[in-house]
């Protein structure tokens, strides 16, 4: 696997990540923004790929530790090389496992907070890469979004939270999905590239077995009618911002 050594957040962290496969996208930067935490919460990443969201999420909140499940070996390895890169090892983990075998590898309700970036596609309904790490986290090679859902319901304790970024277009699926699990959606905020075009993708909040009560968030614009970067993104490259 030929890999790039990149500096993500301005130099927050220095990430190794596969030139062809699962690269440090805006998505991942607005997830990272978008959760909170609290106190030493226990958070898991699924589908945690190289480790940068996970490692971000220990950045932004210095109390918490995290563990980050991935299916592919080698983008395990390269996680576990990120965390020690940025030492952050002490609190940042990553094990090699399949979401959808999740039962056979965590005890139930064991996490506070899940966290994930799912593939955006459908097996089956797009052309997947080539490259296998970069079909797996794109085209949901590996598992389907419900696989995702039910992962996450037994991963949460009672009243704990899911973050996701997902595809605006299949926004509907998912939000039936978290509801039909009984992962109450509490906030969403749609993400659009500029004013006057389509929301590309939904940053959602959602609660296990919580009441229902959703809160629709304001947008975020990555760029203005000028074509500059808005300050709502901006500030999510800041840790604290």
């Amino acid at each position: 696997m030929r890999t790039t050594r990149d500096a993500i957040l301005y130099g927050v962290l220095m990430i190794e990540q596969p030139e062809e496969g699962p690269r440090v996208s805006v998505d991942s930067v607005l997830l990272a923004s978008f959760v909170k935490a609290r106190g030493r919460e226990r958070v898991i990443e699924l589908g945690s790929a190289h480790g940068a969201v996970s490692l971000l999420l220990a950045k932004r909140f210095p109390q918490i530790t995290v563990e980050g499940l991935e299916i592919q070996p080698g983008l395990v390895a390269l996680a576990e090389k990120n965390a020690a890169g940025n030492g952050l090892q002490e609190r940042v983990a990553f094990k090699e496992g399949d979401l959808r075998r999740v039962r056979e590898i965590y005890p139930a309700q064991s996490f506070g907070i899940v966290v994930v970036n799912p593939p955006y596609g459908e097996a089956g309904h797009s052309r997947p890469s080539p490259f296998e790490s970069e079909a797996a986290a794109r085209h949901g090679t590996l598992c389907t979004l419900e696989d995702v859902v039910k992962a996450s319901r037994y991963l949460l304790a009672n009243k704990g939270r899911l973050f996701m970024v997902f595809r605006a277009g299949r926004a509907a699926e998912l939000l039936s999905l978290l509801s039909r699990e009984r992962i109450e959606p509490k906030r969403v905020r749609p993400v659009y590239p500029a004013p006057g075009r389509k929301a590309a993708v939904v940053l959602i909040q959602a609660a296990r077995s919580a009441g229902r009560g959703l809160t629709l968030e304001p947008p975020l614009f990555i760029q203005d009618e000028k074509g500059e970067y808005t300050g709502d993104l901006l500030a999510a490259y800041r840790i604290g911002g």
